[in-house]
């Protein structure tokens, strides 16, 4: 991709991963063009605004189902030029439609280290797993639940975590690290897909 790559952020929460890119990578490898969101209320909306970036809010109660939802959202970041899509604490499920309209463009970051402890929840799958070892992943999304081809992952050790909320404070440096790592790289076109193991990703050093 020339020039800075175009991305595209989906966020229903806080917005401290948005943030995090709002800091560390636009206007350098890649340009937050887009900021979407299912929720009014979401705070990461108001980092956008603060930023000067588009966004728009598509709330579930204003379309009659998910796919219509899923395809207005994909309309509006195709018309801002969106290359790349970002799940930033997006508690929705994308369905299939717009996943294979932005296929091996969407990425997501998961506070567990996959194919461990996919789905909600997962701090608190690992604390009931009795795991000594937490991390973050950032993957492609594909069609299933946190199964797509993982791109990074980063691991801390917190061998007397009980508190789902102390595990997921010491994980957010990570996810705030390891999620514009990933961006840069792809906007360096860097990271491809293992011809030879379709689900392995290759990251050039």
């Amino acid at each position: 991709m020339s020039g800075q790559l175009k991305v595209g952020v989906l966020a229903s929460g806080r917005g401290t991963n948005l943030q995090a890119l709002l800091d560390h990578v636009r206007g350098f490898e890649a340009r937050i063009v887009a900021v979407a969101s299912d929720r009014v209320d979401a705070p990461a909306l108001e980092r956008a605004r603060a930023a000067g970036v588009p966004c728009s809010v598509f709330p579930r109660d204003a379309f009659p189902d998910r796919a219509e939802r899923d395809a207005a959202i994909a309309d509006w970041l195709d018309a801002q030029g969106v290359e790349l899509v970002v799940l930033a604490g997006y508690m929705a499920i994308l369905d299939g439609a717009f996943i294979a309209r932005f296929r091996d463009r969407i990425i997501n970051v998961h506070p567990s280290l996959l194919p461990a402890f996919p789905g909600l929840a997962a701090v608190e799958q690992a604390l009931d797993y009795g795991v000594k070892v937490f991390g973050v992943t950032v993957h492609f999304v594909d069609e299933g639940v946190d199964t797509g081809a993982i791109i990074l992952q980063r691991a801390i050790d917190l061998p007397a975590a009980t508190d789902a909320a102390s595990v997921l404070t010491a994980l957010r440096p990570l996810e705030h690290t390891l999620l514009p790592e990933a961006i840069r790289l792809i906007a360096a076109g860097r990271v491809h897909r293992d011809p030879s193991h379709p689900r392995r990703v290759v990251v050039e050093d």
